[in-house]
């Protein structure tokens, strides 16, 4: 009986070990830390460690992040990758929103008159004409009182790169509400409770090889 319980014991100790060994092992490697986006990459674009057939399925995700929006023309769409392929950080869907948040941004900066905003935002053609209209605006006496109600609808019509330009261009159409008052704050035109559908074209421009992320309005037109 003694010699049967010791055998028992050393199968069983035979049998932890193996176990140990293997759920060990996998416990350790589960428990390994995954890399971050931005940790250093290795040579081919590879972060160190990892296989060359996980770096190509990486490559494969950015560029399914870099594909344009799904309405996009031809040209339009070739002109986006030729945009994508030029600068690592552009993003079609994320080009869009920045563009729609400049929209509104240009658009109320023009109605207070803050040329300063204006500057910062636009190229130097584009500024003079929003400036001009402003002095224009101030030496009638007259104000703008307008307020963009929504934005229905955005979208590309045209893309390209140019070495080292990027201009994209983007169809927007959008409800505004337009006060003008004169001088002694009395209304002489618009209304504020009716909106209007405005339909403007803007293009945006910026130098892929500037470290300045920033694009700016670089030309405007109505439909």
């Amino acid at each position: 009986m003694t010699v049967e319980i010791v055998i028992l014991a050393m199968i069983a100790a035979f049998l932890g070990l193996r176990l140990y060994s293997v759920l060990g092992r996998r416990a350790e490697h589960e428990e390994e830390p995954v890399p971050g986006r931005f940790e250093g990459q290795g040579a081919n674009g590879a972060r160190p460690g990892v296989p060359r057939q996980n770096a190509e399925a990486q490559a494969v995700s950015v560029a399914q992040r870099l594909q344009p929006l799904p309405s996009a023309v031809p040209a339009v769409e070739r002109g986006l990758r030729e945009i994508a392929g030029a600068d690592r950080r552009f993003d079609a869907f994320a080009f869009v929103e920045g563009a729609r948040s400049a929209y509104k941004m240009i658009l109320e900066a023009y109605w207070k008159g803050d040329k300063e905003e204006l500057r910062h935002l636009c190229d130097d053609e584009v500024y003079e004409s929003f400036a001009g209209a402003i002095d224009a605006r101030e030496a009638a006496g007259e104000s703008l009182q307008n307020r963009l109600v929504r934005i229905e609808d955005s979208a590309i019509t045209e893309a390209e790169y140019r070495s080292p330009m990027a201009r994209i261009t983007i169809r927007f159409r959008s409800d505004i509400a337009s006060v003008t008052r004169d001088a002694e704050g009395s209304m002489i035109a618009g209304s504020l409770n009716d909106a209007i559908e405005a339909i403007d074209i803007w293009t945006f421009a910026r130098n892929i090889q500037s470290a300045e992320p920033d694009w700016i309005l670089e030309a405007t037109d109505e439909d």
